[in-house]
């Protein structure tokens, strides 16, 4: 499976009230949530984003609370993928059970620009630089996680396993 898009960079520390900021936490609505998405880090970003782009941090993207709303957020955007040097372990965890896949490529982050091309192969873990020809590795998504992303997340993936249980 492979992803492709434009790249949003963000700096380090970017914390779940930046990227879902806690005024908005009266709705769980995705939709809702993605119409104020990273607006306290970039006021127009919620305007500026298109699907299938894919947002870029620094070091320990996701700190802070342990709420589901970030990563919801940044995918009812539109957003595809993140990749980031860190991420808060939390984070890491409630973009996968979402359907989010992130990865952890700290030399890309600083040889890749705003506005720039990439395109990610989830299987081999292979990123592409399309605007600056440069390739990165890091550790491909396991199958069963990528299925989770198939199936937009971890109570979908259930869903769709009990209903083929259920129908044996």
């Amino acid at each position: 499976m492979k992803i492709k898009g434009k790249i949003w960079k963000f700096g380090d520390n970017i914390d779940t009230d930046a990227i879902i900021p806690a005024r908005y936490l009266n709705t769980s609505d995705p939709k809702e949530l993605a119409k104020h998405v990273m607006e306290d880090a970039d006021k127009d970003f919620p305007s500026k984003v298109k699907p299938g782009d894919i947002i870029m941090g620094g070091k320990n993207f996701g700190c802070g609370s342990s709420r589901e709303h970030a990563p919801i957020a940044i995918k009812a955007s539109g957003v595809q993928a993140i990749i980031a040097k860190s991420f808060a372990r939390i984070f890491f965890r409630n973009a996968f059970n979402i359907g989010l896949p992130i990865f952890e490529v700290p030399e890309m982050v600083d040889e890749t620009n705003n506005g720039d091309m990439v395109e990610i192969d989830l299987d081999s873990g292979e990123i592409v630089n399309l605007s600056n020809g440069k390739k990165y590795f890091t550790k491909p998504i396991p199958e069963f996680m990528q299925e989770l992303i198939r199936s937009e997340g971890l109570i979908e993936w259930t869903k769709k396993r009990l209903f083929t249980e259920a129908k044996k």
